[in-house]
Protein backbone atom coordinates (compact mmCIF):
# COMPACT_ATOMS: atom_id res chain seq x y z
CA UNK A 1 0.00 0.00 0.00
CA UNK A 2 2.75 2.29 0.79
CA UNK A 3 4.80 1.20 -2.40
CA UNK A 4 1.25 2.34 -3.98
CA UNK A 5 1.35 5.70 -2.30
CA UNK A 6 4.86 6.29 -3.13
CA UNK A 7 4.45 5.66 -6.83
CA UNK A 8 1.46 8.03 -7.14
CA UNK A 9 3.43 10.84 -5.46
CA UNK A 10 6.16 10.79 -8.09
CA UNK A 11 3.82 10.39 -10.70
CA UNK A 12 1.98 13.73 -9.78
CA UNK A 13 5.26 15.14 -9.46
CA UNK A 14 6.55 14.32 -12.78
CA UNK A 15 2.99 15.28 -14.00
CA UNK A 16 3.64 18.78 -12.52
CA UNK A 17 6.97 19.60 -13.67
CA UNK A 18 5.91 18.54 -17.09
CA UNK A 19 3.14 21.33 -17.11
CA UNK A 20 5.39 23.80 -15.48
CA UNK A 21 7.99 22.88 -18.37
CA UNK A 22 5.50 23.63 -20.93
CA UNK A 23 4.59 27.02 -19.35
CA UNK A 24 7.81 28.20 -19.29
CA UNK A 25 9.02 27.30 -23.11
CA UNK A 26 5.88 29.60 -23.64
CA UNK A 27 7.44 32.92 -21.84
CA UNK A 28 8.93 35.12 -24.38
CA UNK A 29 12.40 35.70 -23.28
CA UNK A 30 14.54 39.22 -24.35
CA UNK A 31 17.06 38.61 -26.75
CA UNK A 32 20.32 40.40 -26.47
CA UNK A 33 21.39 42.25 -29.77
CA UNK A 34 24.18 44.53 -28.22
CA UNK A 35 24.89 48.55 -27.80
CA UNK A 36 22.94 50.39 -31.03
CA UNK A 37 26.34 52.32 -32.67
CA UNK A 38 25.29 55.76 -33.04
CA UNK A 39 27.18 57.50 -36.21
CA UNK A 40 28.16 60.69 -36.07
CA UNK A 41 29.12 62.73 -39.78
CA UNK A 42 30.84 65.67 -39.80
CA UNK A 43 28.60 69.37 -39.80
CA UNK A 44 28.99 72.03 -42.15
CA UNK A 45 26.51 74.33 -40.82
CA UNK A 46 28.42 77.66 -39.74
CA UNK A 47 30.21 81.00 -40.38
CA UNK A 48 33.48 80.28 -41.79
CA UNK A 49 36.40 82.92 -43.22
CA UNK A 50 39.68 81.93 -44.73
CA UNK A 51 42.51 82.27 -47.71
CA UNK A 52 43.08 81.32 -50.98
CA UNK A 53 45.37 81.49 -53.42
CA UNK A 54 45.57 80.26 -56.85
CA UNK A 55 46.56 81.24 -60.88
CA UNK A 56 44.40 82.71 -63.35
CA UNK A 57 44.71 82.43 -67.79
CA UNK A 58 42.18 83.62 -70.27
CA UNK A 59 41.50 86.23 -73.41
CA UNK A 60 40.95 89.63 -73.62
CA UNK A 61 39.71 90.78 -77.53
CA UNK A 62 40.59 94.18 -78.74
CA UNK A 63 38.68 95.86 -81.10
CA UNK A 64 40.49 99.06 -82.39
CA UNK A 65 39.02 101.25 -84.57
CA UNK A 66 40.61 102.81 -86.84
CA UNK A 67 44.05 102.57 -84.94
CA UNK A 68 44.95 98.67 -85.85
CA UNK A 69 42.79 95.57 -86.63
CA UNK A 70 41.49 93.63 -84.00
CA UNK A 71 43.51 91.41 -81.82
CA UNK A 72 43.74 89.13 -79.05
CA UNK A 73 46.03 88.78 -76.20
CA UNK A 74 46.35 86.05 -73.46
CA UNK A 75 46.20 87.49 -69.66
CA UNK A 76 47.79 85.11 -67.11
CA UNK A 77 49.19 85.04 -63.60
CA UNK A 78 48.92 84.40 -59.67
CA UNK A 79 45.61 85.68 -57.64
CA UNK A 80 45.91 85.67 -53.66
CA UNK A 81 42.64 86.80 -51.49
CA UNK A 82 40.89 86.69 -48.61
CA UNK A 83 37.02 84.57 -48.19
CA UNK A 84 33.83 84.51 -45.81
CA UNK A 85 30.76 82.66 -46.23
CA UNK A 86 28.45 80.78 -44.23
CA UNK A 87 26.74 77.05 -45.06
CA UNK A 88 23.63 75.67 -43.64
CA UNK A 89 23.00 71.91 -43.82
CA UNK A 90 20.04 69.82 -44.66
CA UNK A 91 20.61 66.10 -44.26
CA UNK A 92 23.63 65.67 -47.13
CA UNK A 93 22.92 69.09 -48.92
CA UNK A 94 24.78 71.72 -47.98
CA UNK A 95 24.04 75.47 -48.91
CA UNK A 96 25.94 77.96 -48.61
CA UNK A 97 26.70 81.66 -49.31
CA UNK A 98 29.91 82.73 -50.17
CA UNK A 99 32.46 86.16 -51.21
CA UNK A 100 35.96 86.74 -51.90
CA UNK A 101 38.30 89.30 -53.12
CA UNK A 102 41.86 88.80 -53.96
CA UNK A 103 44.48 90.95 -55.41
CA UNK A 104 45.60 89.92 -59.07
CA UNK A 105 48.95 90.05 -61.08
CA UNK A 106 46.37 88.86 -63.90
CA UNK A 107 48.01 90.68 -67.09
CA UNK A 108 48.73 89.89 -70.97
CA UNK A 109 50.17 91.72 -74.05
CA UNK A 110 50.05 91.63 -77.70
CA UNK A 111 51.71 93.27 -80.75
CA UNK A 112 48.65 95.05 -82.11
CA UNK A 113 50.45 96.73 -85.57
CA UNK A 114 51.99 99.99 -86.02
CA UNK A 115 54.87 99.12 -83.39
CA UNK A 116 52.31 99.56 -80.50
CA UNK A 117 51.79 96.74 -78.30
CA UNK A 118 47.76 95.93 -76.16
CA UNK A 119 47.78 95.28 -73.09
CA UNK A 120 45.10 94.09 -70.59
CA UNK A 121 45.64 93.52 -67.04
CA UNK A 122 43.54 92.99 -63.79
CA UNK A 123 44.67 94.15 -60.48
CA UNK A 124 41.88 93.35 -57.90
CA UNK A 125 38.86 90.51 -58.19
CA UNK A 126 36.04 89.70 -56.44
CA UNK A 127 33.00 87.34 -56.03
CA UNK A 128 30.06 86.98 -54.30
CA UNK A 129 28.16 83.82 -55.15
CA UNK A 130 26.02 80.84 -54.07
CA UNK A 131 26.98 77.23 -53.26
CA UNK A 132 25.45 74.05 -53.11
CA UNK A 133 27.19 70.79 -51.96
CA UNK A 134 26.80 67.69 -51.05
CA UNK A 135 28.86 66.01 -47.80
CA UNK A 136 29.87 62.96 -47.87
CA UNK A 137 31.03 63.27 -44.25
CA UNK A 138 33.78 65.45 -44.00
CA UNK A 139 34.00 65.42 -48.19
CA UNK A 140 31.72 67.79 -49.87
CA UNK A 141 31.67 68.24 -53.56
CA UNK A 142 29.80 71.26 -54.49
CA UNK A 143 28.91 73.80 -57.68
CA UNK A 144 28.93 77.43 -57.40
CA UNK A 145 27.68 80.78 -59.29
CA UNK A 146 26.95 84.27 -58.84
CA UNK A 147 28.40 87.78 -59.51
CA UNK A 148 32.58 88.60 -60.58
CA UNK A 149 33.29 91.96 -60.29
CA UNK A 150 37.05 93.53 -60.73
CA UNK A 151 39.24 96.24 -62.44
CA UNK A 152 40.06 95.63 -65.72
CA UNK A 153 42.93 97.99 -67.52
CA UNK A 154 43.84 98.24 -70.93
CA UNK A 155 47.10 99.94 -71.97
CA UNK A 156 48.44 100.98 -75.63
CA UNK A 157 52.71 101.18 -75.11
CA UNK A 158 54.85 102.49 -75.22
CA UNK A 159 54.01 105.18 -73.03
CA UNK A 160 51.53 104.16 -72.07
CA UNK A 161 50.10 105.60 -75.77
CA UNK A 162 46.50 105.22 -74.24
CA UNK A 163 45.44 104.24 -70.91
CA UNK A 164 41.67 103.43 -70.01
CA UNK A 165 40.39 101.27 -67.25
CA UNK A 166 36.88 100.48 -65.22
CA UNK A 167 35.61 98.62 -62.61
CA UNK A 168 33.76 96.06 -64.06
CA UNK A 169 30.89 93.50 -63.00
CA UNK A 170 29.86 89.99 -64.64
CA UNK A 171 29.35 86.47 -63.42
CA UNK A 172 30.67 83.10 -62.79
CA UNK A 173 30.27 79.76 -62.48
CA UNK A 174 32.08 77.00 -61.32
CA UNK A 175 32.71 73.91 -59.06
CA UNK A 176 34.95 72.83 -56.19
CA UNK A 177 35.94 69.83 -53.78
CA UNK A 178 36.16 70.84 -50.07
CA UNK A 179 37.37 68.39 -47.22
CA UNK A 180 36.90 69.18 -43.11
CA UNK A 181 40.56 67.17 -42.38
CA UNK A 182 40.51 68.77 -38.89
CA UNK A 183 38.23 70.12 -36.16
CA UNK A 184 36.63 73.18 -37.81
CA UNK A 185 39.57 73.53 -40.30
CA UNK A 186 38.83 72.83 -44.16
CA UNK A 187 40.95 72.63 -47.37
CA UNK A 188 39.59 72.90 -50.92
CA UNK A 189 40.43 72.81 -54.67
CA UNK A 190 37.91 74.95 -56.67
CA UNK A 191 37.81 76.10 -60.82
CA UNK A 192 35.48 79.35 -61.37
CA UNK A 193 34.79 80.53 -64.91
CA UNK A 194 34.59 84.60 -64.80
CA UNK A 195 33.23 86.49 -67.56
CA UNK A 196 33.50 90.42 -66.86
CA UNK A 197 32.43 91.70 -70.77
CA UNK A 198 33.76 94.60 -72.29
CA UNK A 199 34.00 97.95 -72.26
CA UNK A 200 34.62 101.22 -74.83
CA UNK A 201 38.10 102.47 -73.90
CA UNK A 202 37.85 105.73 -75.82
CA UNK A 203 41.24 105.59 -77.24
CA UNK A 204 39.32 106.81 -80.42
CA UNK A 205 36.13 108.97 -79.94
CA UNK A 206 34.08 108.80 -80.97
CA UNK A 207 34.66 105.32 -82.62
CA UNK A 208 34.18 102.69 -80.12
CA UNK A 209 36.91 100.36 -78.84
CA UNK A 210 36.04 97.69 -76.97
CA UNK A 211 38.34 95.58 -74.40
CA UNK A 212 36.55 92.23 -73.18
CA UNK A 213 38.28 90.15 -70.56
CA UNK A 214 37.37 86.72 -69.78
CA UNK A 215 39.38 84.38 -67.37
CA UNK A 216 39.62 80.86 -65.80
CA UNK A 217 40.90 80.71 -62.16
CA UNK A 218 41.92 77.78 -60.29
CA UNK A 219 42.90 77.82 -56.88
CA UNK A 220 43.55 76.61 -53.20
CA UNK A 221 41.55 77.66 -50.05
CA UNK A 222 41.92 77.22 -46.30
CA UNK A 223 38.60 77.77 -44.14
CA UNK A 224 38.33 77.87 -40.37
CA UNK A 225 34.34 77.17 -39.57
CA UNK A 226 33.10 79.70 -36.44
CA UNK A 227 30.00 78.66 -35.34
CA UNK A 228 27.90 75.12 -35.04
CA UNK A 229 28.95 71.44 -33.55
CA UNK A 230 31.91 69.62 -35.29
CA UNK A 231 29.36 66.60 -35.39
CA UNK A 232 25.66 65.86 -36.33
CA UNK A 233 23.75 62.51 -36.12
CA UNK A 234 21.57 63.49 -39.42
Amino acid sequence: MKFKMIGSGIAALALLATSFSAQAADIPRPVYKGVRSVIAYYNWTGFYAGINAGYGWGTSDWSLGPLATAVSNSPKGFIVGGTLGYNYQTGSFVWGLEGDLAWSDVNGSVNCGLGLTCETANRWFGTARGRVGYAFDRFMPYLTGGAAFGDVRANVNPGPLFSASDTRVGWTVGAGLEYAFLGNWTAKIEYLYVDLGSFDTSFTAPIRNEVSFKENIVRVGLNYKFSGPIFTQW
